[in-house]
């Protein structure tokens, strides 16, 4: 016989197949293992019979004890003690034939087999039949049995008195069904309730937003179009072999106009169109979210079936699509740090390109943020499903996976008649029909949504939703400017659209909105250029502390600022300055910011030196003009270009070696600090070999050349300083006018140009020195120009109101510059 443990291995006599097959071998085995339940179920039923019985038999007799009760019916319901017994005795034999095969195997082929031998006659649907007539016939015994002791009638007799016991106990069962339907009802009613709202349909007609009233995206309304082309015939491509799109997903920055795109398509579409807001399954109670998805496409499938196809559109995606199995941990707001130091300083980033801007931003924030939105919300890179918002607020377990499985799941049969009354007839359900939706979805945070959500079948085409090109945003201006009255020229909507490289049509509306605002508030119906300007700098920097420099700390602000500048226009060629000011905002004292002429896509390592030397320009004209002082305003400078500089130096391959700090930080072959472990120190006295020491040879050789830039341009930096000290904010083209010694759009930067009015503003300077290191007020104020009105170029009253010089009061309003 085979060994106990069933297993064949080495020194096994039955290791060879032949044995197998000798008329010898009997295969031993124990008996499967039951299940708790299985295993007393039957005791458990008989031991409750029993223990009815004794309770009426303690009712009839209230002088019996509990003992003398169960000594009485154990003796009545002698047949009861008996069926105990013979279930006992029962699962004793299946106990031991679980742990003994020999037991197992002689019962099963000795005693059983016949039994065995006539059941393998009979195929599988007999053999369930009569072991389910079987059982039928065993409860209808035992109720017989327990209703002839119960009522002292003959066993032939007993089982027709239930119709009778059944009617007389028909009150109480009434009364507990009662209660628990009532109670049922009430969690019914209440999850229904919950499960309603968030949802709003919109008929042909409702919505009067047109694909024309879309400006900026025509690449992707032109896709989205399609779509709607494919949902209106969608036997164009089913006829060849294809399969309508039916999942449209809309990422990008917020307000790029995804939202406006659903509408323009509620409006064009002939279908009904159904609106889910973001927080629709977002709710207190476990399976209500289940409940909301399972009723929303109850009715998307009506509508489809009624009106030949319907569109579906979930905003802020965000929060329905993620479970989180797949996210990581993104950065924190309370992680990121601020440009600049505990002190009031210069705005470090202002005039930084939007690329170093980011990666300064991304210096901070670590590498969590390698795959989120950059300094201007742009997305890097996409990645689905790597994204961590940790179940992106799905209000409770199962809600995902069931607005999954509605998406693509199995479609039952449609209708109760259909699906239970057909089939109880022993007739097919008719097949479902094909339900026509097109489900759009819109999000600024693609990569926290699940993956399973943006495959094939159920999202069919992810589009990016972007930034208006130049294009576009002219597009734009012109649409939104067409519903106002205003007074911008061609050219000037096309200058407005190189000065807002990032806007988007959200932000454009509100600029035209904000312009008109302006112009109502002067008296007038009708935008001209001024009132652009000033509401493009209100929105970018909002509106200035209402406070107001002493005198010394006013000029050292305008030459920190002028600095900056200066090196901006005669070094850097791929940005462009958009304005200079010295009013105080929230959070810093002035700020030079710089905008790309043009959009473009690859840097070079010239622009990022670029962008280091006008950083250091500030550091560098404080202790030129200064006598070698500096104030603590230059820290977020200074942090901008370190982090700059040490990209360039050990990651991008700009600087005095090749190899990539990252990875040889990683190999154990390199190591920013000296004695690290594999320091990887090279031969050769001019070339510092830690990133410290090149990162610091680097700044220091862009140091020396600002130096020199600023040196060569004294004059430059006294003039642009007296600007802003006289108008406190100053547009990038007057700088450049200014500094060129020209006539520029609102200043005429030619006043600049005469030798005499430069060594005033020297001398000038010298006083406010003297009055630095002493710590008081200057001896001499600001000099004026010969002719204080010809430094406003052209000959407008109201230009020159507006930007008549006042030192005692000067402007508040940055953007009234």
């Amino acid at each position: 016989m085979r060994p106990k443990n069933g297993r064949r291995g080495m020194g096994n006599p039955y290791d060879d197949d032949d044995d197998f097959d000798s008329p010898e071998y009997v295969e031993m085995k124990t008996r499967p293992k039951m299940e708790l339940w299985d295993r007393i179920k039957f005791l458990l039923i008989l031991g409750i019979l029993f223990l009815f019985l004794t309770v009426g038999a303690s009712s009839a007799n209230p002088l019996m004890s509990t003992w003398q009760s169960i000594i009485h019916e154990a003796n009545a319901a002698w047949w009861l003690v008996l069926l105990f017994a013979i279930e006992g005795i029962r699962q004793l034999h299946y106990l031991v034939a679980e742990q003994s095969p020999e037991w197992n195997t002689f019962f099963s082929q000795v005693l059983s087999s016949g039994v065995q031998r006539r059941s393998a006659n009979m195929n599988d649907w007999t053999k369930y039949r009569m072991s389910r007539a079987l059982k039928y016939i065993g409860v209808l015994a035992i109720l017989d049995i327990f209703l002839a002791a119960h009522y002292h009638l003959s066993v032939f007799t007993a089982l027709f008195q239930a119709p009778a016991a059944l009617a007389s106990s028909m009150p109480l069962v009434l009364q507990l069904a009662f209660g628990f339907v009532f109670v049922i009802l009430q969690f019914v009613g209440l999850f229904w309730f919950l499960s309603k709202g968030g949802v709003d349909v919109y008929f042909p007609g409702d919505v009067k937003t047109r694909f024309s009233d879309v400006w900026g995206q025509d690449a992707v309304l032109e896709r989205i179009k399609e779509n709607i082309i494919f949902l209106k015939d969608p036997d164009a491509i089913e006829e060849k072999g294809g399969y309508v799109p039916g999942g449209i997903l809309l990422w990008g920055p917020p307000g790029t106009g995804k939202t406006l795109m659903a509408e323009a398509v509620a409006g064009e579409t002939e279908n009904p169109f159904v609106f889910v807001d973001p927080g629709a399954f977002i709710n207190m109670f476990m399976g209500v979210g289940v409940m909301k998805v399972k009723g929303l496409f109850r009715k998307l499938r009506r509508l489809a079936v009624r009106y030949g196809g319907v569109v579906v559109f979930f905003d802020e995606a965000d929060s329905l699509g993620s479970r989180g199995s797949l996210s990581g941990v993104q950065g924190n707001a309370s992680n990121r740090h601020s440009f600049s130091s505990h002190v009031t300083a210069c705005n470090g980033s202002s005039y930084l390109s939007p690329a170093s801007l980011a990666e300064v931003l991304r210096s901070y924030q670590g590498d969590s943020i390698a795959d989120q939105p950059d300094s201007r919300g742009r997305l890097s890179r996409f990645i689905a499903g790597a994204g961590g918002m940790g179940g992106g607020g799905m209000g409770g377990s199962g809600t995902l996976q069931a607005l999954l499985t509605e998406i693509s799941g199995l479609k039952k049969p449609r209708g109760f008649f259909n699906r239970t009354v057909r089939r109880a007839f022993g007739l097919k359900p008719k097949d479902p029909p094909k339900y026509r939706m097109l489900i759009m979805m819109a999000t600024n945070m693609p990569e926290s949504l699940d993956e399973a959500l943006l495959r094939p079948g159920r999202i069919d085409r992810i589009y990016r939703v972007g930034y208006p090109s130049k294009v576009g945003r002219i597009r734009t201006y012109k649409g939104y400017l067409e519903k106002v009255n205003h007074e911008l020229t061609e050219d000037e909507i096309d200058r407005l659209a190189t000065i807002t490289p990032y806007a988007t049509g959200a932000t454009i509306k509100d600029l035209v909105n904000e312009s008109l605002i302006i112009s109502i508030r002067d008296g007038r119906d009708s935008i001209t250029w001024r009132d652009v300007v000033r509401a493009k700098q209100l929105k970018e920097f909002g509106p200035p502390d209402d406070v107001e420099y002493i005198e010394r700390d006013r000029h050292a602000v305008a030459i920190h600022e002028a600095c900056h500048a200066v090196a901006a226009v005669k070094i850097r060629q791929h940005l462009t300055i958009d304005i200079a000011t010295i009013e105080k905002g929230s959070n810093f004292l002035g700020l030079v910011a710089s905008i790309p002429p043009e959009d473009q896509f690859t840097r070079w390592r010239s622009e990022y030196e670029a962008d280091i030397m006008v950083s250091l320009a500030s550091l560098v004209g404080e202790r030129m003009f200064f006598d070698g002082d500096n104030s603590s305003g230059v820290s977020g400078d200074l942090e901008s270009a370190t982090t700059v500089a040490t990209l360039m130096e050990g990651y991008w391959g700009m600087g005095s070696t090749i190899s990539s700090h990252a990875i040889s930080q990683k190999s154990g072959t390199g190591s920013a600090r000296p004695g690290g472990k594999g320091s990887g120190r090279r031969e050769g006295k001019d070339l510092p070999v830690m990133l410290g020491d090149r990162i610091e040879a680097k700044l220091d050789e862009l140091y020396r050349r600002v130096r020199i830039l600023l040196e060569d341009n004294r004059d430059k930096v006294f003039s642009v300083a007296h600007a802003l000290e006289a108008y406190k904010t100053v547009t990038g083209e007057d700088i450049t006018a200014i500094i060129e010694g020209r006539r520029g759009p609102l200043l005429d930067g030619s006043v600049y140009g005469d030798s005499a009015f430069i060594a005033k503003l020297e001398h000038y300077h010298n006083a406010v020195l003297a009055a630095h290191r002493d710590h008081r007020t200057p001896d001499v104020s600001l000099p004026m120009p010969p002719n204080t009105a010809a430094l406003i170029s052209g000959d407008s009253t109201l230009l020159v109101q507006d930007f008549a010089l006042d030192v005692v009061a000067p402007m508040t309003k940055p953007e009234e510059a």
